[in-house]
């Protein structure tokens, strides 16, 4: 099939375009995906397989990068894209399962590492060869994404072929060839524009990572649901109930530090940024690249809250006294800075300013919950949920104009949207 009839079968998206469906279904998958890292982590956890875990998690989350900048260029619900979908979707289920093994084989199956190269660079390669049809050059575009694309899966294959002990987690050997298939992945994203791809709904793009942030949020808290293994078949303890309490207090209030006035603060930026240039810049560098470390944080929150309450169900000790031991409290309260971090970090970016205040509370608060995994278990989760509520107090309570007037321009768009989607459906429907 020539290029010009797959440009006919697929059809490009409009400045106005929203979220579809399939994009939806596709991150239902994804809500596997960072449970899968998780659960993978709290196994067996060291910095050698924590750096393991964020690198694979680094590359799902370009997986999963690269399929929205497709649903903004492109109609994902229309033509063949609904197919191809569901030809992306299968390869990241079968993904999801080679995950224990990414980096070890064990005996009696096919090689996880090429199960996962495989599953990888069917998503990748699919991704690129619709974007070649909506890029103005085609054949460069090809050399920057398709060059990039084989190197990274040809270091996955060869991590996966180094040999290797049984019983023996990753290498660091492995772990660097991980990272260097990371780094050439996200080098190349970023050189979007040299191909003539652009942003075309600004609606579009920020909806798709404030969604993949509440699934990843949702994570957190199924994470949280299940509970941990040592509490299986045992009685409900108040210590649990407790802990289970903060941990959720904790996980709305990293919601609403970001979804308050930060989510349609970096919207509304992205829309008024009219040149195109500027607009893929600042696309790449908020959301492509920027919000990884709040996915990062919140997964690490999750990993340590499931370790948290695993010491905390034990029956064998004092479940008010017990406290975290090794990478356990430091796991949970760096995932948590991290992410707050990172919030500012987008505020630095947006505005080109550093705020004096939100910066000198995040040390401020880094100089707390660190110390802060040297107490008990449950105290530790207290002082956690106490500092985020406080920090969210503390943004309610401050007399800022720049909230104000963004949640107003955000309430007068969604009412304006609403009525005319109205007017739409009484005319034509």
């Amino acid at each position: 099939m020539s290029a010009g009839q797959w440009r006919g079968r697929i059809l490009p998206a409009a400045p106005g375009s929203g979220v579809t469906r399939l994009e939806l279904f596709y991150d239902l998958v994804f809500v596997l995906s960072f449970l899968n890292v998780t659960v993978l982590l709290a196994a067996s956890l060291s910095v050698r397989t924590l750096l393991a875990g964020l690198v694979v998690l680094a590359l799902l989350w370009w997986c999963w990068v690269s399929f929205a900048a497709l649903g903004n260029v492109v109609r994902t619900d229309q033509g063949v894209l609904p197919l191809i979908g569901v030809v992306t979707v299968v390869a990241l289920f079968v993904l999801n399962l080679s995950l224990p093994q990414a980096f070890t084989s064990r005996p009696g199956g096919p090689p996880g590492p090429l199960v996962f190269a495989a599953c990888y660079l069917i998503i990748r390669a699919v991704q690129v060869l619709v974007v070649l049809t909506r890029a103005d050059a085609p054949g460069r575009a090809a050399l920057r994404f398709g060059l990039p694309l084989l190197a990274s899966v040809t270091l996955i294959v060869v991590a996966g072929a180094l040999p290797q002990q049984p019983g023996v987690g990753p290498t660091w050997l492995r772990v660097a060839l991980w990272a260097a298939a990371v780094v050439i992945e996200f080098t190349a994203g970023g050189r979007i524009r040299n191909v003539g791809l652009a942003v075309v709904s600004a609606a579009h793009w920020a909806e798709r990572y404030a969604l993949i942030l509440l699934i990843a949020l949702g994570e957190s808290i199924i994470s949280l649901g299940l509970g941990p293994k040592p509490a299986v078949g045992l009685p409900l303890s108040w210590a649990v109930i407790v802990a289970s309490v903060f941990g959720v207090t904790t996980i709305a209030a990293l919601w609403w530090m970001y979804f308050d006035t930060l989510a349609p603060a970096l919207e509304q930026k992205l829309h008024r940024t009219r040149d195109v240039d500027k607009r893929t810049a600042f696309a790449r560098d908020v959301y492509a690249y920027l919000h990884l470390p709040l996915v990062v944080g919140i997964i690490l929150f999750a990993l340590g809250l499931k370790r948290y309450l695993a010491v905390i169900a034990d029956p064998h000790v004092d479940p008010w006294r017990v406290r975290a031991v090794g990478l356990d409290n430091r796991v949970l309260f760096a995932g948590v800075i991290i992410y707050i971090v990172g919030l500012l970090a987008l505020w630095v970016r947006a505005t080109h300013r550093v705020r004096l205040l939100p910066t000198v509370t995040v040390v401020a608060l880094a100089v707390v919950l660190l110390p802060a995994g040297l107490l008990p278990a449950v105290a530790g989760l207290a002082v956690l949920a106490a500092a985020c509520v406080a920090l969210v107090l503390a943004g309610l309570r401050t007399s800022d104009p720049l909230r104000r007037h963004v949640r107003q321009v955000a309430l007068q768009e969604q009412i304006a949207t609403e009525q005319e989607q109205s007017e739409w459906r009484r005319r034509h429907l």
